[in-house]
């Protein structure tokens, strides 16, 4: 006996049938539609980055802010009661 597959053909009567559903919602308004994704250009990079690291550098800022400074620390405290 032979490992591998067989000479004769297997036939499924059941075949798998795709659903004939109409789509509703944001799919059916999305069907005719084609969305094409651009890379941003280096100007929106340079914003996006520049945007990013300043809010790192102010989260950072106030951390250490928070640490160092008791009416700071109190006025966070108080304020999210």
């Amino acid at each position: 006996m032979v490992k591998g597959f067989s000479d004769n053909e297997v036939k499924n009567d059941a075949e798998i049938k795709e659903s004939k559903t109409e789509k509703k919602g944001l799919a059916a308004f999305l069907k005719g539609k084609k969305f094409t994704y651009t890379l941003p250009g280096k100007k929106q990079i340079n914003i996006f980055g520049s945007i990013v690291l300043g809010l790192n550098l102010i989260l950072v800022l106030l951390v250490i802010l928070y640490l160092k400074n008791q009416e700071f620390h109190d006025f966070v405290f108080n304020v999210g009661r």
